[in-house]
């Protein structure tokens, strides 16, 4: 089971990720989640790097697709502003959520990564379907009382993965 939490890579920040090992890996899909993830829980602001960390992603060919738990409505609307693929099903880190967005995407499990903050909805949401899993640092602080809860046990796992 703790094999399915563990991320394929860690980062500070998206802004971290190198593109072009991804396109090595023959990976052309980016299943990305939004809050923490793309902009901080809860605000309206599009951090600058991060815009031009998707818009490099997009000219080199990514297609990114956002897939995050929160409303629809705010999902659509930074979609739109990043210009970038929406899945409308929603509900990490059922495997209905990632299906809906390789299909959007028209990508498949060997073309396609995921991309998010959080462990327990992005990392094993990914890893139940095989996908490429990236795990990068939350933005802000600010979060989800849920998500803090997760916070938790995500830190207990992570110590239990120490050697």
């Amino acid at each position: 089971m703790f094999k399915k939490l563990k991320p394929d890579q860690m980062v500070e920040s998206v802004c971290d990720i190198k593109l072009d090992e991804l396109m090595r890996r023959g990976i052309s899909n980016i299943i990305i989640d939004l809050d923490n993830t793309l902009i901080p829980w809860g605000e309206e602001n599009i951090i600058p790097e991060v815009y031009q960390w998707i818009k490099a992603g997009q000219e080199m060919g990514f297609k990114f697709c956002i897939v995050s738990n929160g409303s629809f409505k705010r999902i659509r609307h930074f979609a739109s502003k990043f210009g970038m693929l929406a899945a409308s099903k929603r509900g990490k880190p059922l495997s209905r959520a990632f299906k809906n967005a390789m299909m959007t995407l028209e990508g498949n499990k060997h073309n396609t990564a995921v991309i998010g903050d959080q462990i327990f909805t992005d990392i094993l949401g990914g890893n139940m379907l095989d996908l490429y899993t990236i795990l990068v640092e939350p933005i802000s602080k600010k979060e989800f009382i849920g998500t803090r809860i997760m916070r938790f046990f995500e830190k207990t796992i992570a110590k239990r993965r120490r050697p």
